[in-house]
């Protein structure tokens, strides 16, 4: 390779990456309208100085809200990505939870050897009534409950409840239909929807009393003070402290959701292959990683929903905002005695900057949406689906296991 074209792959190769435009325009939309709001405030201000007006502010306002801004900022800019990281963190973390399950499951569940039992192996084969072919449909069986665990905690994170969206198909065994007879789920009417809310009420036309829910609406306290009468004051000391409260015959209702039901469904399966002899050859250690991963995946799942559940307070939003509101309408003020009319575009370039911080924060702080920004769920939950499918059309099983019972006693 000449030197020429060394050059060029390498300035190939450390090309920053182009920022895509639609994500621009995202961040842009939000802040469009503020920031107009003080690039004209700025013009006014600029106007009325050039008329001979004093607008001028001392300049030992601006420092003090400049510190102020900054800290806020930073904080709510990285408790946002925090929250975006998690999210990530928690999902690679199910993925090679689900990655591991899948191989052990595949390799290791083994009918034990056709031949008679050796009379120097101590302990019992256990003789389980199934042919090759039989153990093979449960193992895929158990491999397609893995994928659909993953499948399961991205819809249940995005409040899409039910087994009734397109992505399940082929992966939901047929024997998980018997869950429907159970009331765990319903079908719904109604695709995947293209906004999300973590932390959402239902109402009472759209209520499926069947459906599997994310959150039990019957632990909310809204849920229950919400049928109060519209002329109760909801000041503590101004209104009834003796307030009736009224329980719906949904609320005796027990759920549980998707991804948990899954979870116990492959709990159930490797008790069933360890009690049917088909784990000899990892023993009783094996069985309990396999039973650990499963509890990590049910883990990570319970951390990511505590990202979707618990939003940012309000407060703290609304605070921050404020700040930066202050901060900007008072810069242009401070700046005009000095800069004239190069004030407009310096405070339009610091209010764009500001907001779209501000702004970004906003953006990121629900990473499980359908927005473009968000994490792509279901690139990962396609991936995933894919590798297991290769490893059922392509890579072998383990064979045949091992005689005797492991009790993990040793053989003393």
């Amino acid at each position: 390779m000449d030197s020429g074209q060394s050059t060029k792959f390498t300035l190939a190769t450390f090309k920053s990456p182009k920022i895509k435009r639609k994500y621009l325009r995202k961040i842009i939309s939000r802040i469009i309208g503020p920031v107009l709001t003080v690039t004209i405030f700025a013009v006014l201000v600029a106007y009325a100085w050039s008329k001979g007006k004093r607008v001028v502010l001392t300049n030992s306002v601006v420092p003090l809200l400049s510190v102020v801004v900054g800290l806020i900022l930073v904080f709510r800019n990285g408790t946002s990505y925090d929250r975006f990281w998690e999210g990530r963190k928690c999902f690679s973390s199910i993925t090679s939870n689900v990655r591991n399950l899948s191989r052990m499951i595949w390799v290791h569940v083994s009918l034990p050897p056709a031949e008679g039992h050796p009379a120097h192996v101590l302990g019992k084969t256990p003789t389980p009534a199934l042919t090759t072919a039989q153990l093979k449909h449960q193992k895929i069986e158990a491999l397609q409950f893995c994928v659909a665990f993953v499948f399961a905690v991205k819809h249940y994170l995005r409040n899409e409840d039910g087994p009734d969206y397109d992505d399940y198909g082929g992966i939901l065994p047929a024997s998980f239909m018997r869950i429907h007879d159970l009331g765990y789920t319903t079908p719904q009417e109604s695709s995947s929807p293209n906004s999300y809310d973590a932390v959402s009420s239902v109402s009472d036309s759209t209520y499926n009393p069947d459906a599997t829910k994310r959150v039990r609406r019957k632990r909310s306290k809204k849920s229950l003070v919400g049928r109060a009468t519209a002329s109760a004051s909801t000041t503590p000391l101004l209104s009834n402290p003796h307030q009736t409260v009224e329980f719906h015959s949904r609320a005796d209702r027990m759920t549980m959701p998707l991804p948990l039901v899954i979870a116990h469904e492959l709990s159930n399966a490797i008790f069933r292959f360890k009690r049917e002899g088909l784990l000899e050859t990892v023993g009783p250690a094996g069985m309990n990683a396999m039973s650990g991963l499963v509890q990590s995946m049910v883990d990570q799942m319970t951390s990511m929903e505590r990202v979707a559940n618990t939003p940012i307070p309000a407060p703290y939003g609304i605070h921050l905002k404020q700040c930066v509101t202050l901060y900007l309408f008072a810069l242009p003020l401070t700046l005009v005695s000095d800069l004239g009319w190069s004030t407009i575009p310096i405070v339009t370039v610091v209010a764009f900057t500001l907001m779209g911080i501000e702004g970004i924060a906003d953006e990121i702080e629900m990473p499980f949406g359908y927005d473009p920004h968000d994490l792509p769920l279901d690139t990962y939950c396609d991936d995933l689906r894919e590798e297991i499918e290769f490893m059922i059309e392509r890579l072998p099983e383990g064979g045949h296991g091992i005689h005797g019972y492991d009790d993990g006693e040793g053989d003393d």
